[in-house]
C-alpha cells in the first residue's frame, strides 16, 4: 500500500477477518491431512502467513501497533547445537540491493561527501564507499529509495558464539556463521510477500 494512502478502518476489519477465516482453513487442512507432506497443508500455511502480514501492516499503518504473531519461514534449519543460555550472541545481517537509480546514489554520495566537482564519486563503487562510510546500515535501509536502491531477499541470524576479545575475529568476520549455533532468524523475501521470521530455539 502506498505511503501516503491509510487504510480505513474497514479494510483493517477486513484483513483480520481474512486471518480468521485462513487460521480456520489452516486447521481444517491440519486435521483433514493425508500425511506429512500433504499439499492442502501447505497451501493453507502459506495463505495463513500471507492473511497475517497484511493484516499485521495494514494495523501499523492505520493505528501504528503491530501483532506478536511470527510465522514460521518454510526453508529448515539444521538442529540447534549451542548453549540453552549463550554467553555471548553474534548477529549477522544480510541485505542485498539492486542499484536502480544511479543518479540518486551519484547525488546522495555527492552530497555526503561535499564532492563539488563529482571526481571522489566518478564511480558506483566510489559512490558506495562514500554511502555506506557515511550512513549506518539499519538508515540506509530505511532509506533504500533515496540511495537509488530496490531491496532484494534479507536475513538476520542471531547465533550463540563464544565471548570475544576486541579485534579477535575482524581477519575472518564471518567464519561463525554456523546454522547450528543459531538461536533465531529473521527472512525477508519477495518468495514469502512478506517478512517472516524462524521462531526462536526452546
Amino acid at each position: 500500500m502506498s505511503d501516503d494512502v491509510q487504510p480505513t478502518a474497514a479494510e483493517v476489519r477486513a484483513a483480520v477477518e481474512a486471518v480468521k477465516a485462513a487460521l480456520d482453513r489452516h486447521l481444517d487442512a491440519i486435521e483433514k491431512r493425508s500425511g506429512e507432506d500433504d499439499p492442502a497443508v501447505h497451501e493453507a500455511f502459506e495463505a495463513l502467513a500471507s492473511a497475517a502480514e497484511s493484516y499485521d501492516e495494514l494495523l501499523y499503518e492505520a493505528y501504528d501497533e503491530v501483532t506478536p504473531l511470527e510465522v514460521p519461514a518454510g526453508g529448515s534449519m539444521p538442529e540447534y547445537e549451542g548453549p540453552l543460555e549463550p554467553e555471548a550472541i553474534s548477529v549477522l545481517i544480510r541485505r542485498d540491493y539492486t542499484i536502480v537509480a544511479p543518479d540518486r546514489l551519484f547525488s546522495q554520495a555527492r552530497h555526503a561527501s561535499e564532492d563539488t566537482d563529482g571526481s571522489a564519486t566518478a564511480t558506483v563503487n566510489a559512490a558506495l564507499g562514500v554511502i555506506f562510510g557515511e550512513y549506518e546500515p539499519d538508515e540506509i535501509a530505511q532509506r533504500h529509495k533515496d540511495f537509488g536502491f530496490e531491496e532484494g531477499d534479507s536475513t538476520v541470524w542471531v547465533s550463540a558464539v563464544e565471548p570475544a576479545e576486541p579485534g579477535e575475529w575482524l581477519e575472518a568476520p564471518f567464519d561463525q556463521a554456523d546454522p547450528h549455533v543459531v538461536v533465531c532468524r529473521f527472512d525477508v523475501s519477495a518468495v514469502f510477500d512478506d517478512e517472516l521470521g524462524v521462531l526462536g530455539r526452546d
